[in-house]
């Protein structure tokens, strides 16, 4: 895919969804963490569902200890890998309290040190509550890069490298939640929505269907 192409694809993003963000819900940074980590192998949807409770008793690492590892796989019992997920925010609550002051860390490798937090769910921390221009592939995006031809690769971590290196700047800190939102939405695993997708005459997927040289519709 040729830069013209990639920088019309993200204009037409920008143009539908001007201020795009995460669809998980929480207050502060160390909600969003939560949040993220709950996030593995589980919806947004569900996860705000299980949060919604949550949240209301628990807005720092000190209430996160005080609530307890049983009180929480309570809360978070509808949820996938509930019991390993409890332990690792446990413990990442423990050590942002001794370590970090009860505050999330603006850093990737403090991020990453964490119990639970991975690259992806740094990138995610990095671009969302500090507003760095991260990009955090997940089977969304890793999914959209490849089949638009946007920034293919084998794996996400080489997704993730071209899609930092090929983004135009001005995108970049909200590329990752177009693209998101794009293959959530629209850009879907199974049944592609290529008649109503806004970027369908400029993608590169051979097996698109588009109605119109400018598809119609709008991503989320």
């Amino acid at each position: 895919m040729n830069r013209a192409k990639r920088q019309a694809i993200f204009q037409r993003l920008r143009e539908a969804n001007p201020h795009p963000t995460t669809e998980l819900e929480y207050g502060n940074h160390f909600q969003l963490l939560v949040a993220v980590i709950l996030s593995a192998q589980s919806t947004d949807k569900g996860v705000n569902r299980a949060t919604r409770r949550l949240f209301r008793r628990v807005r720092t690492p000190q209430d996160m200890l005080r609530l307890g590892e049983d009180g929480l796989k309570e809360q978070i019992r509808t949820l996938g890998l509930y019991n390993s997920k409890a332990a690792h925010i446990m413990a990442t609550s423990r050590i942002l309290v001794e370590r970090f002051g009860g505050e999330v860390p603006a850093d990737r490798k403090a991020l990453e040190s964490l119990p639970g937090v991975g690259r992806k769910t740094a990138n995610v921390i990095l671009n969302t509550a500090f507003g760095q221009p991260t990009i955090a592939v997940d089977t969304h995006i890793f999914r959209v890069a490849n089949r638009t031809g946007l920034a293919p690769g084998r794996n996400v971590r080489e997704v993730e490298t071209r899609l930092q290196r090929l983004t135009p700047a001005e995108f970049r800190q909200d590329a990752h939640h177009w693209l998101i939102l794009h293959g959530r939405y629209v850009c879907r695993a199974r049944a592609p929505q290529c008649r109503r997708c806004i970027i369908c005459d400029l993608c590169e997927y051979r097996h698109r269907s588009c109605t119109t040289p400018a598809a119609t519709g709008a991503a989320p």
